[in-house]
């Protein structure tokens, strides 16, 4: 996303040239005033230098690093502090512009434009409190210099940092426009193909029966997993790396387990929902392994602000009294590690509802803020 704000760091370049020449102005006007004028000269060579290195990094994507611009705020520093030995303390004391002068906020528009606001209020502050100490007072023109290099900071900071979320959004719709459209044309393929021949498979298998019809039930399962697949949106994520999470159970539905979700998004971190969508999973495994196979499932979703909730509920036999602890005593492991451990990694609550004859209900439930990083 470099492109982003390479409008900035093209004016930073100019600015660093333009500013560059009011300073030597300065230097020609005032030099007469300097108490060691060499020294002026000398500084002036120095920021002259800097200036024509700076402009060849700020130029390339790669010479914009943070090594570079913290080299420029301190090196900017090093130039003020300098100033107190060229000049005497009488001028120092007037309003008279200093040999680095207008130069010095360059180093605080290149950290803004490359780290955002904090840093690049920080480097406005430390060139303020730089200008403070060599005037020795702080008066109204130096309040003013001081709200004037931390405004820029904070201004072109904050513009930056916009201009960076703005493109990466952009990215990510355009990404999710193309895979919309790949996957409509991949669903008429399909459904000109594949789903046709499932559905005819199915139809054909039950009206001849017998072995046939368990291959039609086979391929009716197919044919609505497949169907769910296509229909299905392709996964978004969001500037901060969240994703949709009904997307990924609804892809779990079959004939015999369904899933319900909100009509509006789920955000979660995409790890979050890997993670949830994995337990979902086993749970169903679980169903299809220990509950037989007429039973059935159901997947619930709810989104209640503060926090998410998975709901997996079977019609089976339920689970008898001491059977998880049993098959954790035997080395399996399922519940144990592939349930209860995600739960637990993800800051949640678990609770299981069964018993003979009643059928078994996972509830989880997943804290928002903690999966945003402990904040809301």
């Amino acid at each position: 996303m470099g492109e982003t704000v390479m409008p900035l760091w093209r004016a930073l370049v100019w600015l660093r040239v333009v500013t560059l020449l009011f300073a030597l102005g300065g230097v020609l006007v005032h030099r007469a005033q300097y108490e060691r004028e060499w020294l002026g000269w000398v500084v002036f060579g120095v920021m002259t230098v800097w200036t024509a290195f700076t402009v060849y990094c700020y130029s390339r994507e790669s010479g914009r690093r943070t090594s570079v611009v913290v080299a420029d705020v301190l090196l900017t520093a090093g130039l003020l502090l300098a100033c107190w030995f060229v000049h005497d303390r009488t001028y120092m004391l007037s309003s008279a512009p200093t040999v680095v002068t207008v130069w010095a906020p360059g180093c605080v528009v290149a950290a803004a434009v490359l780290h955002g606001r904090g840093p690049g209020m920080l480097a406005g502050a430390i060139v303020a409190g730089m200008s403070w100490l060599i005037r020795g007072r702080f008066d109204t023109d130096i309040a003013r210099d001081t709200v004037l290099l931390v405004g820029v900071g904070f201004v072109l900071g904050l513009a930056s940092s916009v201009a960076r979320r703005s493109a990466e959004r952009l990215h990510r719709a355009l990404q999710a426009e193309a895979a919309t459209r790949e996957r409509e044309r991949l669903a008429r393929s399909i459904h000109d193909g594949v789903l046709q021949v499932l559905a005819r498979v199915r139809r054909r298998g039950r009206e001849l029966g017998g072995e046939t019809a368990e291959l039609a039930e086979l391929a009716g399962e197919q044919e609505i997993a497949l169907r769910a697949l296509v229909s299905s949106q392709p996964p978004e994520s969001t500037v901060d790396g969240e994703v949709d999470l009904r997307p990924q159970l609804q892809l779990l539905a079959t004939p015999r387990f369904q899933v319900s979700a909100p009509a509006t998004q789920v955000l979660l971190p995409a790890h979050t929902a890997a993670e949830l969508c994995a337990l979902t999973r086993e749970a169903l495994s679980n169903v299809d392994e220990h509950a037989g196979g007429a039973a059935r499932a159901w997947v619930l979703v709810e989104d209640l602000g503060e926090e998410v909730v998975v709901s997996i509920r079977d019609d089976g036999p339920g689970i008898p009294d001491g059977r998880i602890t049993a098959a954790e005593a035997e080395g399996r492991m399922g519940i144990a590690q592939s349930i209860r451990g995600r739960v637990q990694d993800l800051h949640g609550t678990l609770a299981l509802h069964t018993g003979a004859g009643e059928g078994t209900e996972w509830e989880v439930r997943v804290p928002r803020q903690t999966t945003k990083g402990g904040r809301r």
